[in-house]
């Protein structure tokens, strides 16, 4: 049976409530569940237990320790409860401020879901990382001769990220953050060029096209998701993915669901280094005397310490 309302609020609460004395493995649960009460809403109990990380008699024991009689009605309190959240905010004529964030939120609680959803992010990306498809496409980007980036909104974060990192590698890298001179770049791609796009969905429609196009040029790619069944992904000669955080409310994406991304950008940076040690020391050498003398030329920013 569902949590009574009159209870704990809603199931969410509840769990909130029992979280600090759970032992490990159900904290873990109930941890997932508060960063993802939408995505968990539809998993089965196997999805679930993978996803956490645990075994199905544990995701059984958890349901138990929050007093209910099956799985099937944990399902039902998070649908309700995700529900009441949203048509209470409907109700006032406004959506989420921030995933998982509700109205009278105080600091101690934001700061607890905030780095619950972080954490969780981190560690469900890496937990599905391959390592074949990281050595393919770090294959690719020793092979290219220029590492594009495309991307839009807050994805242009992990994008930064390679550009600096790859940069100092020894790569040449191009990112411009107007989508349609990406998708223009994307024409003018060689067989000899590597394609970096990141899109949270998939669904970008310039990524997508950038992606399209690329391959069309005969450039190969690197797709950055959380969606393997989007297009982005469908096109990607090596897809990667993170963990499947939607954002929640107006406006949609949350900076928590970018840690998967810069992950997996410094899992792909820190291979290829570690694959190719000397060069990129030998790089990270000049780039650093290169950064120091243009920061003691004439007219140059003071560098702060």
């Amino acid at each position: 049976m569902a949590v009574p309302a009159d209870e704990a609020g809603n199931v969410l609460h509840l769990i909130t409530s029992k979280l600090p004395y759970l032992p490990g493995a159900l904290r873990q649960i109930g941890e997932y569940l508060l960063a993802h009460p939408r995505q968990a809403q539809s998993m089965t109990i196997s999805q679930l237990a993978s996803a956490c990380g645990v075994a199905e008699s544990t995701v059984s024991r958890f349901v138990r320790e929050l007093g209910m009689d099956s799985y099937h009605s944990l399902r039902l309190s998070l649908a309700e409860a995700t529900f009441a959240t949203r048509s209470a905010a409907a109700g006032r004529d406004e959506e989420f401020v921030y995933e998982g964030i509700l109205r009278g939120d105080e600091p101690p609680a934001i700061v607890g879901k905030i780095e619950r959803s972080s954490r969780q992010t981190l560690a469900q990306t890496a937990k599905q990382v391959s390592s074949d498809a990281i050595s393919r496409a770090v294959d690719l980007l020793h092979e290219a001769d220029v590492v594009v980036f495309c991307c839009m909104g807050s994805s242009s974060i992990a994008a930064e990220e390679g550009v600096m990192r790859f940069t100092r590698a020894g790569k040449k890298c191009l990112l411009y953050r107007d989508q349609s001179v990406q998708v223009m770049l994307a024409t003018i791609l060689t067989p000899r060029d590597v394609l970096i796009g990141i899109s949270d969905s998939g669904k970008s429609t310039a990524i997508v096209d950038a992606m399209r196009l690329a391959r069309q040029t005969g450039a190969t790619s690197i797709g950055i998701t959380s969606v393997q069944d989007s297009p982005l992904a469908e096109l990607s000669d090596v897809p990667l993915f993170t963990s499947n955080v939607a954002g929640e409310g107006l406006y949609g994406e949350s900076v928590t669901s970018k840690w998967g991304q810069l992950l997996l950008i410094d899992i792909l940076y820190a291979t290829y280094a570690a694959r190719h040690f000397d060069d990129t020391l030998h790089h990270l050498k000049e780039t650093y005397e290169a950064g120091i003398r243009h920061s003691r030329s004439p007219g140059s920013p003071p560098v702060e310490s």
